[in-house]
This record gives C-alpha cells, sequence and structure tokens, in this order.
C-alpha cells in the first residue's frame, strides 16, 4: 500500500510529463512478436494508460490493471473513446483477471515496484500458454550532460530518489531471476521533447519527487528551470532517451 500511495495526488503530473513508448518498438510488437488487432493483453501497473494507448490504437484489447485510483481515474478519462479497454484494480500480483485469459502481459516502467517472485506467479496464473511478457522501459542516456544534471538536483533534494526507472540497473537481478535468465532484450531509439510545463510536471511525475508545500521544494523548481534554460533551443528541451524491453517466456 505504501509504494501505491506515492503517486497519490501526482497522476496528473504523470500523465502530462511522462511520454510514450518509441513507435517502432509498437511496430516491432506487431511485426514479430505475434501482436495483432485479436490480440488481449494485461498491461500490469498501466498507470495513466499512456502504454495502453498505443496498444488500444492498434485495436488490441486491453486490460489496464493499476491499484492507484488517481491513475485509473486519468485512464478512464484519457482511454474512454476506446471499446475494447478495461480498467481494473487489481495489482501486479493479484490482477483479478481470470486464469489464462491474456495472450500477452506488458508492464511499462513498473516492474521494479513489483514483488517479482509473486508477480511472476501471477503472470503464469492468467497467461495462455507460450503467452509472453515484455518488462519495458524508457531510459534515459545517463551520459547525456542535462540528464547528469537532473540526477544531481534529484539527489540533492529528494530523499527517496534511488536512480531514474526506480533504479532498476541493465539486466538488473530482478530480470534475470523473474526469467530464469532467458530473455531477448530490444532497444529503439525514443529521444524526448519537452516544452517547460512539460519538463517540469516530467520531474513532477516521479514518485520521489517533492511536492508543493514540502521543505525545498521552491529551490528544487528552480533548479529545474536552470536546466531548462541552459539546454532549451525555440523552448524545447531534447532529452537522449531509449525504449528498452525484456522479452520472455516464463517457466
Amino acid at each position: 500500500m505504501e509504494t501505491i500511495a506515492k503517486f497519490n495526488g501526482i497522476a496528473d503530473k504523470y500523465d502530462q510529463g511522462r511520454p510514450s513508448y518509441a513507435t517502432d518498438f509498437i511496430e516491432c510488437l506487431f511485426d514479430n512478436y505475434g501482436f495483432s488487432p485479436s490480440s488481449v493483453i494485461a498491461d500490469i501497473g498501466s498507470g495513466t494508460g499512456k502504454f495502453a494507448k498505443q496498444l488500444l490504437t492498434k485495436g488490441c484489447r486491453v486490460f489496464c490493471v493499476e491499484p492507484n485510483t488517481d491513475m485509473r481515474l486519468i485512464a478512464e478519462r484519457e482511454l474512454c473513446e476506446y471499446p475494447d479497454v478495461r480498467i481494473v484494480a487489481g495489482s501486479a500480483e493479484n490482477t483479478l483477471l481470470k486464469k489464462h485469459s491474456v495472450d500477452f502481459i506488458t508492464t511499462a516502467q513498473a516492474f521494479h515496484w513489483f514483488e517479482t517472485k509473486s508477480f511472476k506467479s501471477e503472470c503464469l496464473r492468467i497467461l495462455k500458454p507460450y503467452g509472453k511478457v515484455f518488462l519495458i522501459w524508457n531510459i534515459r542516456n545517463n551520459e547525456a550532460t542535462i540528464n547528469r544534471k537532473l540526477h544531481r538536483i534529484y539527489t540533492e533534494y529528494c530523499p527517496e530518489f534511488k536512480g531514474f526507472s526506480g533504479g532498476i540497473k541493465p539486466h538488473d537481478d530482478r530480470i534475470k531471476f523473474f526469467f530464469d535468465n532467458n530473455y531477448e532484450y530490444v532497444t529503439f531509439d525514443n529521444p524526448l521533447y519537452f516544452d517547460r510545463e512539460k519538463f517540469i510536471n516530467r520531474s513532477l511525475s516521479g514518485s520521489y519527487s517533492l511536492k508543493k508545500g514540502e521543505r525545498n521544494f521552491d529551490l528544487y523548481i528552480d533548479a529545474i528551470n536552470k536546466v531548462f534554460d541552459e539546454f532549451e533551443s525555440d523552448g524545447i528541451v531534447k532529452i537522449e532517451n531509449q525504449t528498452v524491453a525484456y522479452v520472455g517466456m516464463l517457466n
């Protein structure tokens, strides 16, 4: 419950500041991994529906499983035009979905929050035979100067900051355990472009971020604005980023 509560009150910032995932990755799912308009997909930790929307646009049926009420309410608003979406108040460890009911499981920007063993058991329960799981992130280029400066700001002002993407590392031990060290790894360039408002909201959407009224909030926002001013061109900042995915079947 403590993890779920980290996103209370910031769902609007999350929806405004978080990016979509690389278009080439979405196409790869359909060209190389068997996704089709008839696919039934469980998107776990679906948040405000950023990744689910890209699947729904391609015609898939998607169960958006999200435990945070604020996130679900925005997903209901953002995805209301899609008849094949079902928004479920479940969790990674208890999705509330039927046994062997989905073709694929996706989780975008969320796996690092899950209890790995319990999530794996739940995936085995709801997946159809030979179904695959996709663990997906937008990952910043940590060598880019702008990202190094933002990392320093978050480290200085945000006590709960563990690193980008919840501190999960490439080929993290949790990922290896989940797939029994048998998975594919794919990457796609996905540079991000932010105006000032979205740039600030991207920072405020982090679970670790300071909230308005907390100590040093104004200094925190001022530091973020200074980074924007340093790197903007015609009112836009570019952040080097990739969409990455770990793909496999479960034993």
